[in-house]
Parts: C-alpha cells; structure tokens; sequence
C-alpha cells in the first residue's frame, strides 16, 4: 500500500510558461475576474494534500501574479524547458532537482494545469485518496471517456481510407456498428496528474510504466485551450453549469 502523510510527501507542481499563441497570455487571462491560474492555485491550496504548491514559469509577470494567490515561484523556469514542444519532463526533472538540491524532497508530486479551472480541492481530495489506496502504481492521471469513439476514425491516404482500430470482429466493424456495442474508451484531460518522484528520478518518465485510472466527474477535465473553449468556460460560470474552486482574495490588479 502507498501508506505515506500527503501533507508531508506531495507536491503540486503548476506548469504556467508565457507564450501561448491560440489564446494569449491564458495562463493569466481573467476568468470570472480573476487569472486563470487562480483557480488552480486555490483548488490546489484548499485541497489540504500539498506540502507546497509550486509554479513554473519563464515569466515574471506570471510569477507575480502567482505569488500574489498564494503559490511559491522559487526559481524561474529556463528557457530551453519553455518551448511550444518542450517536453513535460524537462521541466518537471527540472523542478524537482532544484528543489532537491534546496533539501526539499517529496515522495510524490502532482501536475495540476492552470487550463483545467474547473478541478475543485475535493477533485484533488479524492484523486490522492484513490492514488494513496491503490498498491503497485506508479501514477495515476485523470481520464473521461471518449465523445467520440476511436472505432469511428479514419487514417486517410490519398483517396482511400483504412480505419484507424481495424481489431473488431470481420463480421460486424466496429465502424459500422452501434455505439453502445463499442468497447469502453477513455481520453486522458489535463485535469491532475499524481506520481512517486521515482518515476522521475529513477525512470526520466512523468508517469512510468503502471498507470491507474481516475475518472473525472461533470466539469472537472474541461481543458481551456482555444478561444471557443474560453467562451464556452465564460458560459458554464456564467449559466452556473460548472463551478469554480474558491478565490477568497481580491483579484489581482492590472
């Protein structure tokens, strides 16, 4: 069993570069009149798991205003970690080394991306006690299951077409059969991630090789990515279809 105190032993880690082109400066963009990274700092706060919550980012302003919610930013992220196509662990072995070499350890740590504003402190709550119950795992990392079905995708090469899970039975595709006949499918959302720092440290890898499920409920994995999805977030606040962690503090000014 993972018998470990997760006030002592987990650290959430919050990605938040500058840079991002399909909605500019999301990571900071007001959403119900506070930065997007808010919420994911409060939820993370509020959820009582961590023994710090920490930032990284390449960006001051953003560490600013991080700080000013209640998060460490204790070095800034590098600029070779920082990129569109930057791999997580780059800047995830980054974080924990530097944290390391300050003597602090943690066996485990969190991703909690700011693009998830939606994931409560009970999402977090509840996620770490499924983690913490659950022997032999490497991570866990939240899914949803799929809207749409793989079995109904396609590759296309040229003029024709081969489907992309071409595994089902001969006498009946899964592209041609009904929904409710489809196997279970589910699509990871960028809602939390939880694994032991080993993975890390020992493997180079963010989540190794033993993964576990934890299904999202309702709003929780929605992901905020591109400008209809920020509309579609005003929306859910707006239409009280979802609902926001706490933010007890003023907003952040400018």
């Amino acid at each position: 069993m993972n018998s470990i105190d997760p006030k002592r032993s987990c650290v959430a880690l919050i990605p938040a570069r500058s840079g991002s082109k399909r909605v500019a400066d999301k990571n900071i963009k007001l959403l119900a009149g506070h930065p997007l990274i808010a919420y994911s700092i409060s939820a993370a706060l509020q959820s009582g798991v961590f023994a710090a919550v920490v930032i990284s980012t390449d960006s001051e302003r953003y560490a600013e205003v991080a700080r000013s919610y209640g998060a460490e930013v204790p070095f800034m992220r590098p600029a070779e970690y920082s990129g569109d196509t930057s791999p997580d662990i780059e800047w995830v072995e980054y974080t924990l080394k530097r944290l390391a070499d300050e003597g602090r350890r943690y066996d485990c740590f969190s991703i909690l991306r700011p693009t998830s504003p939606f994931r409560l402190p009970e999402t977090i709550q509840r996620a770490w006690a499924e983690f913490g119950a659950e022997a032999g795992v490497d991570s866990l990392r939240a899914v949803e299951k799929c809207s749409q079905h793989p079995a109904k995708m396609w590759v296309v090469r040229g003029r024709r077409m081969l489907p992309l899970l071409p595994i089902g039975p001969a006498e009946q595709p899964w592209h041609s059969s009904q929904y409710p006949s489809l196997p279970e499918v589910y699509v990871q959302n960028a809602s939390l991630e939880i694994a032991w720092s080993r993975v890390v440290f020992e493997g180079r890898t963010i989540a190794g090789t033993v993964l576990m499920p934890f299904l999202t409920r309702d709003a929780e994995g929605f992901d905020v990515n591109k400008p209809y999805d920020w509309s579609l977030a005003e929306h859910m606040v707006n239409a009280g279809t979802a609902r926001l962690p706490l933010v007890a503090q003023k907003p952040f000014p400018g």
